[in-house]
């Protein structure tokens, strides 16, 4: 019984992560209308960021910090050079650019780290376990759910509570509307595809020391961002959230039961709510 409460524990603590990684997809293509394929790159950034800034005898809570906000300063100089001249251009044409974006990000970690993976070691205070009697349960993994739910009490104020979040909502509706009362749209825009960026990069921070950098997490990060977006529907917080425990869970559950199927029975879940709610769990139909 403890193998199976440990692995619901686990899908949380992985769920939490996921949603973390696919929140700002979610928001970027749901208040943005823009197809990112270059958001697993981002997440890729922020690991290598953390294994680099470690490398310089930086320590990992400041990795958390300075690691996001490299991704994001990133992201809003690509979004205010380039994409905001492809943004009103047909969804292929933003899947063709990102997907360039994305595999020029990955050649250039090669070039700069090579291609074999690197480990990044866990905070000295987060090594071990906690024990609850007979559940036994790393501090790490603690420590991430833990961390992951107060950004998404933070996000969910900053989308839904504070002015910037009103913009961006009444912005991907009435762009023309928000201009005419005095708000630089695009400035918002690109504000909100820095967010996006910085997510995955924190994502790609606080994944560094589960499972180690390598050049190709990226592209794993992305299908499993499309994953949760799709089970919790585009656009919606609250689906990002649900559909990121529900991947999370449902994997961490089958690799115990049947470990060569487990990353397969993702998209069996993602099938079945496709065709039962089409729009997602949370989405807008």
């Amino acid at each position: 019984m403890n193998l199976y409460l440990f692995q619901v524990v686990n899908g949380i603590g992985i769920g939490m992560l996921y949603f973390l990684l696919a929140i700002g997809l979610s928001i970027v293509f749901g208040l943005l209308g823009f197809v990112n394929f270059a958001h697993g790159a981002f997440y890729l950034l922020g690991a290598y960021a953390c294994f680099q800034l470690i490398e310089w005898g930086m320590n990992f809570w400041l990795t958390l910090v300075v690691g996001p906000l490299f991704v994001a300063a990133l992201a809003w100089v690509v979004e205010r050079t380039v994409l905001r001249k492809v943004y009103d251009v047909p969804h292929a044409y933003h899947i063709l650019f990102t997907v360039g974006l994305a595999l020029v990000i990955q050649e250039a970690v090669i070039l700069q780290w090579g291609p074999v993976g690197e480990n990044v070691a866990v905070p000295d205070i987060l090594q071990g376990v906690v024990m609850w009697g007979t559940f036994v349960y790393p501090k790490y993994r603690i420590f991430l759910i833990a961390f992951t739910a107060l950004l998404a009490a933070l996000l969910w104020w900053l989308l839904e509570g504070t002015r910037l979040g009103s913009a961006v909502r009444a912005g991907s509706e009435a762009p023309d509307m928000v201009t005419l009362l005095g708000i630089n749209v695009y400035r918002v825009f690109g504000l909100v595809f820095a967010l996006g960026a910085a997510t995955a990069g924190l994502a790609g921070v606080l994944a560094a020391p589960l499972r180690g950098v390598e050049p190709f997490m990226g592209i794993d990060a992305l299908g499993i961002a499309f994953v949760v977006v799709v089970i919790g529907g585009m656009g919606s917080f609250g689906g990002a959230l649900l559909g990121g425990l529900v991947v999370g869970i449902v994997q961490s559950l089958m690799s115990s039961i049947w470990p060569e199927g487990a990353r397969l029975m993702i998209y069996v879940a993602m099938a079945i709510v496709i065709l039962t709610r089409p729009h997602g769990l949370l989405g807008r139909g």
